[in-house]
């Protein structure tokens, strides 16, 4: 990236594919197969977190984002994140289907390395670091990955637009981390088009054991996201981490009050958008938005005065 133009074209290309052939694109066809593979590689956008230029931060929106209890968790999960992608791409044979993986995994890395530089810019005291060990059942951990994203991801998304129009953040920080939030887009779409792909290409009696192995993973993350596994460890003069920030963090990234139904319109509209310039042909990711768009109708609209940031 030399100049802003190179930048502004590999932003919008990582934004907009399609396949360039018409007609339907049935799930578990070596069609669909290529469509979300191509879609991970031709939206690759070759940013490098080393030429990264962190905005001075005036002293109050440092103190901000220092407070923020995420920093240890996300460096861990992206350095997680990574192995366990990297270890799935190992034993997959199909030569695109790896390929794919391995680019997955490579902007897991990336994504944590853009985090290492900001922390290290602000002056943000990290935690050590655990070790990084190879999954013994990599398709399980590759699930894991995957569905953490598209529940994370789903809430992120909304956190983020309220951080850019609130003003709570200077612009400039913000946007400096929006090519991640995309690339965490890209990861969800090419991950629930690869689950439906390979259910449907198993063996009729292999497909009911995969279908519980995703059910168990749904199980093992919802169980954590509603503190039955809490943080990082901090000590007594650490920040606490918390491992839900994703679901709580409205707060923390903008100085307005945001009912719940507002949030949750803002993320569903954000994951919309996030997803809206590629191929219609491929699969949504459809359990987060149909489960809080069923919690949504319970939760009453706020007077007109606290819309929902759009």
């Amino acid at each position: 990236m030399t100049n802003d133009a190179t930048i502004a074209a590999a932003d919008l290309a990582a934004r907009h594919w399609s396949l360039p052939a018409g007609g339907v694109l049935r799930p578990g066809s070596a069609e669909h197969k290529d469509a979300f593979c191509r879609m991970l590689l031709d939206t690759h956008n070759p940013y490098k977190p080393a030429v990264i230029e962190w905005p001075p931060l005036p002293d109050e929106a440092r103190e901000r984002l220092v407070s923020l209890p995420i920093w240890d968790i996300a460096v861990q999960t992206e350095g997680k994140a990574k192995i366990r992608v990297l270890s799935y791409a190992e034993e997959t044979p199909d030569p695109l289907l790896r390929r794919a993986i391995e680019l997955d995994a490579f902007e897991e890395g990336r994504h944590k390395e853009v985090l290492s530089k900001l922390v290290a810019a602000y002056g943000i005291a990290l935690g050590p670091e655990p070790e990084y060990r190879r999954p013994r059942n990599p398709e399980w951990a590759f699930m894991v990955t995957g569905f953490s994203e598209c529940i994370d991801s789903f809430f992120a998304f909304g956190l983020f637009a309220l951080a850019r129009h609130s003003g709570f953040f200077p612009a400039e920080l913000v946007e400096t981390f929006e090519p991640v939030m995309q690339e965490e887009a890209r990861h969800i779409l090419f991950f629930v088009n690869w689950v439906a792909w390979h259910r449907r290409n198993l063996p009729w009696w292999r497909r009911p054991w995969f279908s519980a192995k995703v059910a168990a993973v749904w199980v093992c993350l919802i169980r954590e996201r509603i503190g039955l596994a809490r943080g990082v460890g901090a000590g007594k003069d650490e920040t606490p981490q918390d491992n839900n920030f994703t679901l709580t963090g409205s707060k923390a990234v903008a100085d307005i009050d945001i009912s719940p139904a507002d949030l949750l319109d803002t993320c569903l509209a954000e994951n919309a958008r996030r997803m809206q310039g590629y191929d219609p042909r491929l699969l949504r990711p459809a359990v987060m938005p149909l489960l809080m768009r069923f919690v949504r109708r319970f939760l009453r609209n706020p007077p007109p005065a606290a819309a929902a940031v759009s």
